[in-house]
């Protein structure tokens, strides 16, 4: 049987209220749940790479894994 949960309440601004809305549609997940798994993150010292953080944003959007890889996107490139 799961602990039991305290209710907290707390601000957002607009913005922050309505990327958390959309991180826990594209996860399928609730807004409880990711707040809960950052602080649990926060509380236990640890931090994600920017890679990962990207990796789950971008699930499923189509496209080639390195740019750098097709030389037309490199073009101009450190002049």
């Amino acid at each position: 049987m799961p602990a039991p949960m305290k209710t907290v309440s707390f601000k957002l601004p607009e913005q922050l209220d309505n990327e958390l809305t959309n991180w826990a549609r594209r996860r399928k997940s609730s807004r409880s749940a990711l707040v809960r798994e950052a602080l649990e993150a926060l509380a236990k010292g640890k931090r994600r790479s920017v890679t990962t953080c990207v990796d789950e944003v971008t699930t499923g959007v189509a496209g080639p894994p390195d740019l750098s890889t097709n030389r037309k996107h490199m073009a101009g490139y450190g002049k």
